[in-house]
């Protein structure tokens, strides 16, 4: 891990195309400011580990793809 030490209104760059700024401080509490492309996903890290537990309890549901296929009204031989 990579850590940093910034001022309010300083910023770090990441991968030519993020930019991430210190906006404020107040107490216990850091507010960022991030500045990304639109195709680049940004989340909490709570709801990005949710959503993968998410993702891998859905690879693990068992699908009934004859019923997947009659939904999207495909014909099934």
């Amino acid at each position: 891990m990579l850590a940093l030490a910034r001022k309010v209104n300083q910023s770090i760059v990441i991968d030519n195309n993020i930019e991430v700024t210190l906006l404020e401080i107040k107490g216990d509490q850091v507010k960022i400011g991030i500045n990304a492309p639109k195709s680049v996903p940004i989340y909490r890290k709570e709801i990005y580990e949710q959503i993968q537990e998410e993702n891998k309890q859905a690879a693990k549901a068992d699908v009934d793809v004859k019923a997947l296929k009659n939904l999207f009204s495909v014909e099934v031989k």
